[in-house]
């Protein structure tokens, strides 16, 4: 397992130490004060963030392993935490914050070391987080530290319509077939990007039944596929946005009828819209769901480690959502 400098010596917490389930409700605590003076910081005061949903952050946790990383202060509470996944050689973090009481005194830079030191143990060939474009001294503070700005991530929405056909869905298939189509989603993607798999987002999505994989194909191929998430992000929340964690596409031309099988799979599972985040490079596809009616909700500055740059395929699409 990979360890992080030791904070004992410089400042009031000690770590990191792995996360467990049951820290659920304490995370949730520190999440909603760091990201509320966060946005007080910016302007926004009166806005409030709220928990997260459970489930969420079990598929989190459980996704990245050793990588959800926690730092406690003397009294044993939860001082600040890092939750730092890798997806083969795609390597983010993400949420990570450090409780508001315990700011400058340098913690975030040490859980930010924690998670590159973890993900570059790994043999990540990308290491990013995202950030939000108007908040400068984040942009600065991951500056310094080494990461550089690249392209914005729009979260577009396309609303929820009927199609003629139901979308082909992973959780329907057999056992078997369904192993079987892992295999398959593992190598389409392994095929576009060399050392990325998603086989874990594929399998903790059907196992915890937060939402399911939309299946697109061309004849007996494989021609895509998006992990999608139904329940509330929000904890108590209704359940109002279907939100697609991971796209590929072997063709970008495929683009309209993957849009056309979610926004159906949305209606089906009682969700209003769906919500796609579609990093800058992808001008294509993003013409295509503005084309369809997408309205552009929200953009995140996507940072990358010097020297650990994503890398977009020569073909096709390859869309990963680095924010659970």
């Amino acid at each position: 397992m990979a360890t992080a400098r030791h904070l004992r010596t410089q400042g009031p917490l000690d770590g990191p130490y792995p996360v467990r389930l049951a820290d659920i409700t304490a995370l949730n605590g520190v999440f909603s004060d760091a990201f509320t003076e966060r946005y007080r910081r910016d302007g926004l005061v009166g806005v409030r963030v709220p928990f997260l949903n459970p489930l969420i952050w079990r598929y989190a946790i459980e996704g990245a392993g050793a990588g959800a990383m926690l730092w406690r202060d003397d009294r044993g509470e939860i001082g600040a935490f890092n939750v730092a996944h890798a997806s083969g050689a795609e390597g983010w973090m993400g949420p990570l914050a450090a409780r508001p009481d315990l700011q400058g005194h340098g913690i975030g830079k040490e859980i930010v070391h924690a998670g590159v030191d973890r993900l570059r143990q790994l043999g990540v060939h990308t290491l990013g987080l995202e950030t939000m474009p108007r908040t400068l001294d984040n942009i600065g503070f991951y500056s310094r530290l080494g990461f550089v700005p690249g392209r914005l991530t729009l979260t577009l929405t396309v609303d929820a319509a009927g199609a003629e056909r139901s979308p082909l869905l992973l959780g329907a298939l057999t056992p078997t077939d369904k192993a079987a189509m892992i295999a398959a989603c593992r190598a389409l993607v392994g095929q576009l990007v060399p050392g990325y798999d998603f086989t874990r987002e594929l399998q903790l999505t059907d196992e915890l039944s937060c939402g399911d994989t939309v299946l697109l194909r061309r004849g007996d191929t494989l021609a895509g596929f998006a992990i999608c998430h139904t329940v509330p992000l929000v904890e108590g929340r209704a359940r109002e946005e279907l939100r697609v964690l991971k796209l590929v596409l072997a063709d970008e031309t495929d683009g309209e009828r993957m849009a056309i099988a979610l926004a159906d799979f949305a209606r089906r599972s009682g969700t209003r819209r769906v919500a796609f985040r579609v990093q800058g490079e992808y001008s294509g596809l993003h013409r295509t769901l503005v084309g369809m009616g997408a309205r552009v909700r929200w953009s995140d500055l996507r940072m990358t480690l010097h020297g650990f740059a994503e890398q977009r395929p020569e073909r096709g699409v390859v869309l990963s959502n680095w924010e659970i």
